[in-house]
């Protein structure tokens, strides 16, 4: 008798078969986790994505700070005043018409805004991304008296911003508060969405 003849070809068939599926469950229990961390976490997700804010009781001249991946988002409701001094300080800015700096191409223009009256930026000073503080009083005599028309100053090393983010000739920041991508439906703001 040969080896052949003993040998019960359909139980070797069951047994291989069986083998097989065992390890691709194994293969299968093992590979899932791997491949879920290549996702981002619900706080990386959460950090993309566009942030809302009611801005409609918003006094004119306040500004209120929103978060946005991370970074302060400052909104300034501008008065009829405070859109009117943007051409006044034009002389002393280093980037007047926003040619180098930051902006969506619906923000290109005199204001870097979509309603004149509303300011939308990154609180982060292009010098060494410190916070400037927002300071609308006209005429400060610690920002420069009669050259001030209010706008942001950066403590840190002395970086001034015009009420629409421009910034100041003579300083160390480089260029003007990039203005991020939003939108407005009514009262509520979007950034990061146009």
């Amino acid at each position: 008798m040969s080896q052949a003849e003993g040998v019960n070809v359909q139980r070797r068939r069951v047994l291989i078969a069986s083998t097989a599926a065992i390890g691709a469950a194994g293969v299968a229990a093992v590979a899932t986790p791997f491949v879920r961390s290549w996702y981002p976490s619900a706080k990386a997700e959460a950090a993309g994505a566009a942030v809302t804010q009611d801005i409609g009781s918003i006094e004119d001249g306040q500004m209120i700070v929103v978060k946005y991946r991370g970074k302060p988002i400052y909104v300034v409701k501008r008065t009829e005043d405070m859109v009117a001094g943007l051409e006044s300080v034009k002389p002393l800015l280093s980037d007047p018409e926003s040619d180098a700096s930051l902006q969506p191409e619906y923000c290109k223009n005199p204001t870097r805004s979509l309603d004149p009256t509303l300011l939308v930026v990154e609180g982060v000073c292009t010098h060494l991304g410190c916070a400037p503080n927002y300071r609308p009083d006209v005429g400060a005599v610690d920002l420069g008296g009669n050259d001030w028309y209010g706008g942001f100053f950066c403590p840190c090393h002395g970086s001034k911003y015009d009420l629409a983010g421009r910034v100041y000739s003579g300083v160390p920041a480089p260029l003007n508060l990039p203005v991020p991508e939003y939108g407005m439906d009514g009262t509520i703001l979007t950034v990061g969405e146009a």
